[in-house]
């Protein structure tokens, strides 16, 4: 988090004078403190955009509609017996499979930026040089948040009533968040060292079809091929559907929560490093 500074100058007061650019200490160094301040002044630039640009938008508000309603009548009846028993298995897995299928567009954001040169404008401010990506993976929890949400609410208004209740599903939305925005930093780093946004785009979701899809999100494991199941089961998508389920139907923390959480730490721990220093050695 490298910039360069001046320090303020005095104020044009009485008695006091302007300090000359030759006489000012220059700093390589920002506070912890001014880099939260510039990274939220960056969150607030992507918020702005994404009012002024609604159909951003499109992913996180028309696609859980689509998915929940297309996915419960046509499954349903087939894998569950009817819609009421399997908006419990459904919606869950709907409400993983939106949120996190939204944090690949982070990098694809990111590269288009790049590409646009928005980000030669940022190198050019005082400002702590880590700002604007830690900017754009804030203003992401905006789209997750809702996301969330209105998977949650077209589930309640289909007839899906969670035994957890309220303190329950808030605690699974919140947790589906934590993932999300933790797999977020794999999509920036692929943003970063992409050529261009549709090839960050193709990488993406190369890497999370398998995971969404492969995962028992929609269906139940035992209904799979056996050799299927191996990777279902160690699929960390899978372990965060179930601790979604268990938090929702049941208010549950059960280890499934810790297994969710260790995987985001790792993910995080490996990919924000590499995110970062490739941002920084182009920034």
């Amino acid at each position: 988090m490298t910039t360069l500074t001046t320090a303020p100058a005095a104020p044009p007061a009485s008695g006091g004078r302007i300090v000359p650019g030759a006489e000012r200490t220059l700093r390589n160094r920002v506070t912890v403190g001014q880099a939260v301040s510039d990274s939220l002044a960056m969150a607030r630039r992507g918020l702005i955009k994404i009012r002024r640009t609604p159909e951003q938008l499109i992913d996180v508000t028309v696609q859980p509609i689509i998915f929940t309603l297309m996915f419960t009548y046509i499954f349903g009846g087939a894998i569950s017996g009817s819609i009421a028993a399997y908006l419990p298995v459904i919606i869950p897995g709907i409400l993983v499979q939106t949120v996190i299928t939204a944090s690949a567009v982070t990098g694809t954001q990111l590269r288009e930026d790049m590409d646009k040169g928005v980000f030669d404008r940022f190198r050019s401010l005082p400002i702590a040089r880590i700002a604007p990506l830690a900017g754009a993976l804030v203003a992401d929890l905006v789209r997750y948040l809702i996301a969330t949400t209105l998977t949650i609410v077209m589930g309640l208004i289909m007839g899906w009533r969670p035994g957890g209740g309220v303190g329950g599903v808030l605690l699974a939305g919140l947790l589906v968040i934590v993932c999300a925005w933790s797999l977020s930093w794999i999509f920036a780093f692929f943003g970063v060292i992409g050529r261009s946004a549709s090839s960050v785009q193709g990488i993406s979701f190369l890497v999370l079809f398998p995971l969404t899809f492969l995962s028992n999100a929609f269906v139940p494991v035992d209904t799979m091929p056996g050799w299927l199941q191996g990777f279902v089961n160690v699929n960390p998508v899978s372990h965060l559907v179930t601790a979604v389920r268990d938090l929702a139907s049941t208010g549950s923390v059960t280890g499934q929560v810790g297994i969710a959480l260790l995987s985001c730490a790792v993910v995080v721990a490996i990919f924000a490093p590499l995110a970062v220093r490739s941002y920084m050695k182009k920034a």
